[in-house]
C-alpha cells in the first residue's frame, strides 16, 4: 500500500511513538486522524502538521470515542486505510508488597484495559470501517492494523505483570486478527518496541536511563521515535508483511 493519500488513525498520536508515526506519515503524503487524551497538545500538534491532519480527542476504552474519532476522519478525510495503536499505559506493582499485602487488583486491571482491551477495541472498530468501503480493485491492501507491543511481552521484569501480560496479549491476537481478516484484504502487524526516547523514558533520572541505554547491545542509546515510525512506514509498503511481530530493540534482552 502506498501512503500517500491513505488516511490513518494513529491512537497517542500527540505523544512519543505515536507522535513521530503521525508526524512521518503526513511527511510520507498521508492524513492522520490524531487520537488522544491530551487535547491541548494534540490540537497544538494538528495544526503544526497542516490540512492533512485531524485530532479528536479519544479514550481507547470507549467504544463511542473510537466510533467519533473514525467518523470524523471519514468525514473529512473520504476514507480510511488502517490504524496505528500507539496509545497506552504503564502499571508497576508487585504481585506482593514489602509487608506481603497482594497487589491491588483495580490496578493490574486498568493495565490489561488500556493496553489490550483498547488495542481490540481499535482494531474491531477500524476493521468494520474498512470493509465497509470498495475492496481494492488489484486484490491488494484495503487496509492495515498496526498494533504496538513492547520487548515487555517476552522479557518481562518484577513488578510488570499487568504491563507485561497486556503487551503479551497484544502479542497472540496478531495471528488470529490477520488471519480472520486475510479475506478482507486487511493486513495485521504488532511493532515490539524496546527502549526508546520518549518522555516516559526522559523522565527517569539520569543515572537510571544511562544504565538503560548501556544495556543495549548495538547501537547503545534508546531508540529515537522516529525509527518507530520509518518501521511503520516499511509495515504500510511492504504488503508481504501480515501475522507477526517485529521486535525494534537494538538486540537488548532483559534479565
Amino acid at each position: 500500500m502506498e501512503i500517500r493519500n491513505q488516511t490513518f488513525l494513529v491512537t497517542g498520536g500527540a505523544s512519543g511513538l505515536g507522535q513521530a508515526t503521525s508526524r512521518y506519515l503526513a511527511q510520507q503524503g498521508a492524513n492522520v486522524i490524531i487520537a488522544d487524551l491530551n487535547q491541548e497538545a494534540g490540537e497544538q500538534f494538528a495544526q503544526e502538521i497542516g490540512d492533512n491532519a485531524l485530532f479528536v480527542k479519544c479514550d481507547i476504552t470507549s467504544e463511542s470515542d473510537v466510533q467519533n474519532a473514525i467518523d470524523q476522519g471519514l468525514a473529512k478525510f473520504g476514507s480510511l486505510s488502517g490504524s496505528v495503536n500507539c496509545a497506552g499505559i504503564v502499571v508497576v506493582q508487585k504481585l506482593l508488597d514489602k509487608e506481603g499485602n497482594p497487589a491491588d487488583l483495580a490496578k493490574f486491571a486498568k493495565g490489561i484495559e488500556v493496553n489490550l482491551i483498547g488495542t481490540f477495541n481499535v482494531a474491531r472498530l477500524v476493521a468494520a470501517a474498512i470493509i465497509k468501503q470498495d475492496p481494492s480493485a488489484n486484490g491488494e491492501d484495503r487496509g492495515v492494523i498496526i498494533n504496538t507491543a513492547s520487548i515487555a511481552a517476552f522479557d518481562g521484569q518484577v513488578g510488570q505483570g499487568s504491563y507485561s501480560s497486556s503487551k503479551a496479549g497484544v502479542v497472540g491476537m496478531t495471528l488470529p486478527l490477520a488471519r480472520e481478516l486475510s479475506r478482507h484484504q486487511i493486513r495485521v502487524m504488532t511493532i515490539a518496541p524496546g527502549i526508546f526516547g520518549t518522555p516516559m523514558v526522559a523522565s527517569l533520572p539520569e543515572a537510571v536511563r544511562i544504565s538503560l541505554e548501556q544495556s543495549v547491545p548495538y547501537p547503545k542509546r534508546t531508540g529515537n521515535p522516529e525509527e518507530f515510525a520509518k518501521l511503520v512506514a516499511h509495515i504500510v509498503e511492504n504488503g508481504y508483511l501480515n501475522g507477526e511481530v517485529i521486535r525494534l530493540d537494538g538486540a537488548i534482552r532483559m534479565v
